[in-house]
């Protein structure tokens, strides 16, 4: 005696499997009975899917095969409701009037192998009232579906904004930058918009010239001799060497000719530092050191990278820390000479890091007590009492309470931002293009590891709690 019959809905309950991939954006509909006798209609199969919350992005034609010949879908998936995924809105950015990324510069070398050190970077001029930058706008992003016809949320494009520095000017739609007096478009820390007048020195800093303290731009073409200090709130360019003298820049310092400091003096930039070598110096860039020859015997500090891998591309001797990566042709030599190699440090941040939960902690403050004032002021308003300055006075508290919102979340943003990158080693690395020889200290986050045999090509990184060394790729 036979079995029930079962109903049309409950055959296709017991025959089919549908499955939800986890993104919502794709269904797969498969047999998990090879029975020759099932059968059913085009209307019951998506009746089924909408019984599964199947409701949006169904491929029809798949499902009208499947109903037509059930035998030939028995043994495989099939994809048969297609979401539509959401679209990320792009980004805002400032558009520049002139290239402001600084590439590697490269002396240019002649057929006999020497190297031409005159070539000088083209300074990015501008007039009073020429445009600098614009403001290019963020766009909206776009929702996706999901096969459920439930809407999938896209991430919004960020928007960008200025960050003011000296002698420009925004426009009242504020979308566009514009100088105020002739000089030189310079990034300064924290990418500040600046423009700067130059100020030129025709020869050699000496007793001549004396210290010189520029609110802008320095270039010098000469030399920069020993005892001299050069601080400038724009950049410094030598187009000669520099001897053990002090250079300070809030933005970045190029040295054509090299920095042979004989351990006296210093040279500190916000931004990078660019030498044609470096020997018997202390150096320091918040963001990268860039050399085309060597660095011998020296203190060298970046906040990112230090690169070194010209033609000659040598480290050797003394200390070289960067926040995230070390770069050279040729690390140590033959004699085993005491080298340090330090990634993974940034104490700036630390710094940063202090000084934004103080920040945080006074506009906290600020706001309590710009809302108890608001409270104050409501509950006048609700008696009829608020006359015409405390009104005016409410207005202000209100913009007040918006601007102090803000400026917490700003603030809440960045410290994520930087306890993020503390915590991040991945990108910490020491790179020895050709080769590194024995005698080397690496030093990635709080990890030691000491070189003792020579080694062509290698990488070293760190993972799981110890320094490895991989080839270089």
């Amino acid at each position: 005696m036979g079995g029930p019959l079962l109903t049309t809905s409950e055959t296709l309950q017991s025959h089919l499997v549908v499955q939800l991939a986890q993104d919502k954006l794709t269904a797969t509909l498969q047999f998990n009975v090879a029975d020759e006798k099932f059968s059913c209609t085009l209307s019951q199969l998506e009746e089924f899917l909408k019984s599964h919350g199947i409701r949006h992005g169904i491929r029809h034609d798949i499902l009208s095969k499947i109903v037509q010949c059930p035998s030939a879908h028995f043994y495989s998936q099939h994809v048969i409701a297609q979401g539509e995924p959401p679209v990320s809105g792009e980004d805002g950015y400032i558009k520049y009037s002139y290239d402001m990324n600084e590439g590697v510069y490269r002396p240019v070398e002649l057929e006999d192998g020497k190297i031409d050190f005159k070539e000088v970077t083209q300074l990015k001029n501008v007039r009073r009232g020429q445009l600098i930058a614009e403001r290019v706008m963020a766009n909206q992003g776009k929702d996706g579906i999901a096969v459920t016809g439930e809407p999938i949320a896209c991430r919004n494009g960020k928007e960008a904004y200025f960050k003011i520095g000296k002698n420009v000017v925004l426009n009242p739609e504020q979308t566009a930058l514009y100088a105020t007096i002739d000089g030189l478009i310079t990034l300064t820390d924290k990418s500040k918009i600046n423009v700067f007048p130059v100020y030129e020195v025709k020869g050699d800093v000496d007793y001549k010239i004396g210290n010189i303290d520029f609110v802008g731009t320095v270039v010098v073409r000469g030399n920069v001799l020993t005892g001299f200090k050069i601080k400038a709130s724009g950049d410094i360019r030598i187009v000669g060497g520099v001897e053990g003298a002090i250079l300070e820049s809030d933005g970045s310092i190029e040295i054509t000719g090299g920095i042979l400091a004989s351990n006296k003096g210093s040279i500190k930039a916000a931004r990078n530092v660019k030498s044609s070598f470096i020997q018997d110096s202390n150096v320091t860039a918040g963001e990268d050191v860039i050399v085309s020859q060597s660095i011998m015997h020296s203190h060298v500090r970046a906040g990112r990278n230090v690169i070194c891998s010209g033609a000659k591309g040598l480290i050797v001797g003394g200390i070289v820390q960067a926040g995230d990566r070390v770069v050279a042709r040729t690390i140590g030599n033959t004699m085993s000479t005491a080298t340090t190699i330090e990634v993974g440090v940034r104490p700036e941040l630390r710094a940063e890091l202090t000084e934004l939960r103080a920040q945080n902690k006074q506009a906290a403050d600020n706001l309590d007590k710009t809302e108890k004032a608001l409270n104050l002021l409501d509950q006048l308003v609700a008696a009829g009492q608020l006359s015409q300055d405390k009104l005016a006075l409410r207005m202000k508290l209100s913009s007040t309470k918006r601007a102090t919102i803000e400026e917490i979340a700003r603030a809440k943003d960045r410290v994520l931002e930087i306890e993020r990158s503390l915590e991040d080693t991945d990108r910490a690395r020491v790179d020895a293009v050709n080769v590194v020889y024995g005698g080397i200290k690496i030093v990635i986050g709080r990890y030691i590891r000491y070189v003792k045999d020579t080694a062509q090509r290698v990488s070293f990184r760190y993972s799981e709690g110890d320094i490895v060394m991989a080839p270089y790729v």
